[in-house]
């Protein structure tokens, strides 16, 4: 399962048009940097005929304590504070960048605000709720109920007298919960929900996180839903294309590029896998030359191997560099990845690269196992030899830990 963040914007969008029982009206823009004020009028007259409420929406929070949250705006006052905010670069968190999409909504005016929050576990799911919700509920998580909800349970029989005894909440959540659960989110918050002056439902904030890996199964049900890099986080087309992969694949092949000036790099099978070698490189002082952090898992054709490895062989011979770099090609012992087939795909890559990785001084270190490992690392072998690639390869009778010493080795022996 991958967690990825969706805008406030498709949040909101799916919940209106997915709700069946209680009818959620939404009405909302998201301004991107493609469209112009003047073509949003166009499109939405009704932008000039409401008081507005205009806010970033760029996958972080705590908007308003930030001072990005303008309320019971006109037009001319949100345009403004939309080319204000473009115009100079913020810091959130670690990240520094750019606000580039902008959501606005109508001025909502309420007296109670409330807190619902839906967090997927690996054996249950929980439900989070507050009548204080807002800004501060995290000061006020005293305040804060939960359920633990078992998979599988049904949401319409669901009771919910534990969180709230008002009925038209607990229909609501009910049916927010199956939500949730048909369309494969991770976590769901609305912090705050209100009600208007005719006692609908209003969604007046919302944070989601979606199991990517179910895009294949709900491309009708998201409806064009896209995933945006996290504020601040440069896409690299090499990161996009191997998502494209991925989507498309039933296994899980994931790229995050951290420095591609970096001189270790990876190719990692297996989430918790990947984290141990990365782990164990930063504790060793490696942190700023690992370049990328990823996995592939889940049985990959040999093809998507080869699409993987391919990938990653392209970045990292571009830019040599005078001491040369690593490749750690690890995993630990795989349940059903045929290591046999996902090899091949590899040497593909190593043979069709095999020039660059000589010319740049690569060493590569091999660890696997799993089914077919012998012959998976016999392939390995006999790619290095006639290709006269610096390559060790190790088995599972070698600690996934040892390859990075043997990394840390070959990167400093000029030293």
């Amino acid at each position: 399962m991958a967690r990825k963040k969706i805008r406030e914007y498709d949040t909101k969008r799916l919940i209106a048009q997915h709700f069946l029982n209680q009818k959620i009206e939404y009405k909302a823009v998201l301004v991107t940097p493609e469209i112009s004020f003047e073509m949003l009028l166009s499109l939405h007259p009704w932008l000039l005929q409401e008081k507005l409420v205009v806010k970033p929406d760029m996958l972080f929070g705590k908007r308003k304590k930030l001072n990005l949250v303008l309320l019971h705006a006109d037009f001319p006052a949100v345009r403004r504070f939309i080319e204000e905010q473009r115009s100079q670069a913020i810091t959130i968190g670690k990240a520094t960048g750019f606000l580039t999409h902008f959501l606005i909504e109508p001025f909502i005016p309420h007296d109670k605000e409330y807190f619902v929050a839906i967090r997927a576990e690996r054996d249950y799911d929980t439900i989070f709720f507050s009548e204080q919700g807002g800004i501060d509920i995290e000061e006020n998580w005293h305040a804060v109920k939960q359920l633990t909800v078992p998979v599988l349970s049904n949401p319409t029989t669901l009771s919910l007298t534990e969180l709230t005894k008002e009925e038209k909440i607990q229909a609501f959540m009910r049916e927010l919960y199956a939500f949730f659960v048909n369309l494969d989110f991770t976590y769901l918050e609305l912090n705050p929900f209100t009600f208007d002056a005719t006692g609908k439902i209003s969604l007046l904030d919302a944070v989601a996180h979606l199991d990517s890996s179910a895009a294949c199964k709900n491309e009708k049900l998201w409806n064009g839903l896209s995933f945006p890099p996290d504020f601040g986080k440069k896409a690299f087309p090499e990161e996009e294309a191997i998502a494209a992969l991925d989507q498309q694949s039933g296994a899980s092949l994931k790229l995050t590029l951290l420095n591609p000036q970096g001189r270790i790099w990876n190719i990692l099978s297996g989430g918790g896998a990947s984290i141990i070698y990365l782990d164990t490189l930063a504790d060793r002082g490696e942190r700023e030359e690992i370049a990328n952090y990823g996995e592939y898992g889940g049985n990959p054709t040999e093809e998507e191997s080869y699409q993987y490895a391919r990938t990653i062989l392209d970045l990292m011979t571009r830019t040599p560099h005078p001491d040369g770099k690593v490749l750690i090609i690890g995993g630990a012992i795989a349940n059903f990845t045929d290591v046999e087939k996902t090899f091949t795909g590899m040497v593909r890559a190593l043979r069709e690269y095999a020039h660059l990785l000589l010319e740049g001084k690569v060493s590569i270190i091999v660890r696997r196992g799993g089914p077919n490992y012998e012959k998976g690392l016999q392939l390995m072998r006999q790619a290095g030899e006639e290709l006269g690639i610096s390559l060790q390869v190790y088995g599972p009778e070698t600690p996934m830990i040892h390859c990075v010493p043997q990394a840390m080795h070959l990167l400093h022996r000029s030293a």
